[in-house]
């Protein structure tokens, strides 16, 4: 059993894409090793030609992810795919190499997730890590035991045989443990590389299965010579080349593009966040003027950010872009509306609504105007030209929406769940097997400016969702939009803004006593959360210096009249989320 405490913070994070490959099986006792070979572009990400992948199977640790973005760290692509995936779809991959992922169960506990055993036959090396590495050992007639003390955090790790996996690392090294089942002996024909603190075999291999297992998480910062571990399986074992970068995503995702969209007409939703903004700019790289960018401005964006957007696109990149002033219509919507998750839906809906009517006008547009049998909203999606929608979906959208392989669903993202069921395009998605530093690097490729490719994230919903607990009304949405502009300025005065994952302005509908002057106020409350992290999987709230939040409060109680306190957010995630809803 594994993956019970949050791991620690994790490391920054690299590129990578692997060279395509089978493995020749060879004489027992003998590695088996990576001969390079030809593979079809069957998975996410994958290019034309020569690209395979390493497959990390999730056994259900929320953090399985890690494990894919480490890979990836190592120029190797990886994609996070369910345990129970029929293993043809594997085979179908070729990937250089399976690493099966950690998990909460016990590999006695009944309903457990088993190990399918043909995944043993593919000729590929295979890694276990934690519940990994205990189901791989259970399954070929080793020892699983519940010990009398789990081994959660820290631990000490002894290498007594470095064998090909931990060779030349150092005898006495830290690892970070978390299970209680333990390992007391390693399946027949294996060789036994460590021990830690509480694990009699912490790691084992069969160099000549070419099957290998560590106990311990390689992929978070506290184990040292966890990435080490992680490369030597990559380039030396599973024989992959670090060839997955900025320049090859852009590139096949723009082959990609083209396939799917020929020469249909594209329509993109432009929010001008780097999510919105990379994938406009990928679009526009593959079909030009095909595609046409709608920016809405639904009164829920931050101050002067409407202009920006439209600056930036329409004058310097030269896209086809149309902005709508849709502000009304979408208060009107939020009217009376106080759930988060109704809030999420009713402006994702009303989103596809304004891109609806809008590809309906450019269709008229290019016939010459309105008029025809029937109006062109009315026509099927197959005869309109504007029948692709562009969205900014990124691989940890899809995960926390549920996406992953027993993953609760946790809010539903405005890319991925609040799309309604009578959706009228075909979603084209080039970002959506990329962590979220991947895309800044894919924008810098495309020559977004610094200011946009750092842009911190901001949800689809806008402010609306940062308006906790009651309506998003106008005032409201004003009182937030200049608190976070203070916010913003003073963290940008300080230079910590690209320090920072997050940092923004939440405004519960509560009403606070004050006294400014010789007056009793009774005004809002602003919450500033501030966080830092890797990819938003998880999140440490930042330590930002006094004087700096004592010029932040100062400057809102002072600019903003219907303000008089100022609270600080110390909630890391878990167990709390970035955004409050």
């Amino acid at each position: 059993m594994s993956d019970a405490p949050k791991p620690p913070a994790i490391a920054p994070v690299g590129r990578g894409l692997a060279a395509g490959g089978v493995l020749d099986a060879e004489s027992p006792g003998e590695p088996v090793t990576a001969t390079p070979a030809t593979v079809p572009a069957d998975g996410a990400g994958r290019g034309a030609t020569e690209l395979a992948e390493i497959v990390v199977l999730d056994y259900g640790g929320q953090y399985s992810q890690l494990i894919a973005r480490r890979v990836r760290d190592c120029g190797v692509f990886s994609e996070l795919l369910p345990h129970n995936v029929p293993l043809e779809e594997i085979a179908a991959r070729k990937p250089r190499g399976i690493i099966l992922s950690g998990g909460p169960a016990s590999v006695y506990a009944e309903g457990a997730p088993p190990l399918e055993p043909g995944l043993l036959e593919l000729g590929v090396p295979v890694m276990g890590i934690c519940y990994g590495m205990q189901l791989l050992v259970h399954e070929l007639g080793g020892r699983v035991e519940q010990a009398e003390v789990g081994e959660f955090g820290r631990s000490d790790l002894h290498v007594s045989d470095g064998g090909r996996l931990l060779d030349g690392l150092p005898r006495e090294q830290t690892c970070w443990m978390s299970h209680r089942d333990t390992v007391f002996e390693p399946p027949p024909g294996f060789t036994a590389l460590a021990s830690s603190s509480a694990s009699p075999v912490a790691a084992i291999e069969h160099r000549g299965r070419g099957i290998y297992g560590i106990q311990f998480h390689p992929e978070v910062v506290h184990t040292p010579y966890g990435q080490e571990i992680l490369t030597r399986f990559l380039n030396e074992i599973c024989g992959c080349e670090p060839t997955w970068s900025a320049a090859s995503i852009a590139e096949d995702q723009i082959r990609r593009i083209r396939e799917q969209v020929g020469s249909g007409k594209v329509i993109c939703g432009l929010s001008g966040g780097v999510d919105s903004s990379v994938a406009a700019l990928l679009v526009h790289r593959a079909v030009g003027d095909q595609l046409t960018c709608v920016f809405v401005d639904h009164g829920l964006m931050r101050k002067d950010e409407g202009e920006q957007v439209v600056s930036t696109f329409r004058d310097t990149f030269k896209v086809p872009l149309v902005a709508v002033d849709a502000e009304s219509r979408f208060l009107e919507k939020l009217k009376g509306v106080t759930d988060p998750e109704a809030k999420r839906k009713a402006i994702g809906a009303e989103f596809i609504r304004v891109f609806e009517e809008e590809a309906a006008r450019l269709a008229d547009a290019e016939d010459g105007g309105p008029g025809g049998d029937r109006p062109s909203g009315e026509r099927p999606i197959k005869d309109r030209p504007a029948r692709f929608l562009v969205q900014g979906t990124l691989y940890s959208d899809v995960i926390e929406s549920g996406g992953g392989t027993g993953a609760a669903t946790i809010k539903s993202h405005h890319n991925v769940g609040g799309l309604p069921e009578d959706l009228q395009f075909e979603l084209v998605e080039p970002l959506r097997a990329l962590f979220k530093d991947e895309v800044r690097a894919v924008g810098a490729e495309l020559g977004l400016p610094e200011r946009l490719v750092w842009r911190q994230p901001f949800p689809g919903p806008g402010l609306a969702i940062r308006i906790v607990g009651g309506e998003a009304t106008k005032q409201r949405l004003d009182v937030l939009r200049e608190a976070d502009h203070i916010l913003q300025d003073e963290i940008r005065k300080a230079g910590l803004y690209r320090e920072l994952w997050q940092s923004f302005c939440v405004l519960p509908d509560v009403r606070t006593v004050g006294v400014q002057g010789d007056e009793r106020t009774y005004g809002y409350v602003v919450v500033i959360r501030a966080v830092t992290s890797d990819d938003a999987m998880t999140a440490d709230w930042a330590r930002l210096p006094y004087d700096l939040l004592e010029a932040i409060a100062s400057r809102m109680i002072n600019e903003i009249r219907e303000v008089n306190r100022v609270v600080l957010d110390i909630t890391s995630k878990p167990p709390g989320t970035i955004e409050w809803e």
